[in-house]
């Protein structure tokens, strides 16, 4: 690990700023697929991007498992730097993570393979926090609690199944995992209860 991890800053004002990103995660889960101004001040060693280690010093903490796609998990300063301010563990096995840092959007992994919640215990699924270039109005429609309507919506990148892939995990609800979309200043989000319009 280098000293640029190890010197590598959390939020200066940390009860603050968690709170505003925490205001806004749960803002972008209340009204799905709409696109929220989101601050992240904060320089964390590449490939982790500000967005992303924002939510995950907001969010993580030594009782969440965390785990890594490759491109973050190959970087000793990226662990170095979110076990230094979260105290979170690395799960190896998707299945034993509470939230998931995914760098490599057009790369995602298969949803089934994080935990889905128990029919008892709904709560207990992931949630998938995954950098994306952009987040825009898009080929999407979104239905479901928190939409007026019907809401269009799109990101990039992402892999040329995604639309399938959400679709399976609507059909999981109350069960299945909640994915959160982040890009430069920018957050979004789908959670389980989102339906895919067919044809959108």
């Amino acid at each position: 690990m280098s000293a640029a991890a190890l010197l590598a800053p959390g939020f200066s004002d940390p009860v603050h700023q968690t709170q505003r990103a925490f205001r806004a995660l749960m803002a972008a889960m209340a009204e799905p697929g709409r696109v929220f101004a989101f601050s992240a001040p904060l320089a964390p060693p590449a490939p982790l991007t500000p967005e992303l280690a924002a939510l995950a010093l907001t969010l993580a903490d030594f009782e969440t498992p965390l785990f890594l796609d490759p491109p973050l998990a190959a970087s000793d300063d990226v662990r170095g730097f979110l076990a230094f301010h979260t105290g979170a563990p690395i799960a190896a096995d998707p299945a034993a993570a509470s939230f998931a840092l995914l760098r490599d959007g057009a790369n995602l992994p298969n949803l089934a393979a994080f935990a889905q919640g128990e029919p008892d215990y709904p709560d207990r699924s992931a949630t998938l926090i995954v950098a994306m270039d952009e987040l825009k109005e898009g080929p999407l429609q979104l239905e479901g609690p928190g939409i007026p309507g019907r809401r269009h919506f799109g990101a990039s990148p992402l892999p040329a199944d995604f639309s399938a892939r959400l679709a399976a995990n609507g059909c999981l609800f109350p069960l299945g995992v909640d994915i959160v979309l982040t890009a430069p200043g920018r957050i979004a989000a789908l959670p389980r209860s989102v339906r895919l319009v067919e044809g959108g």
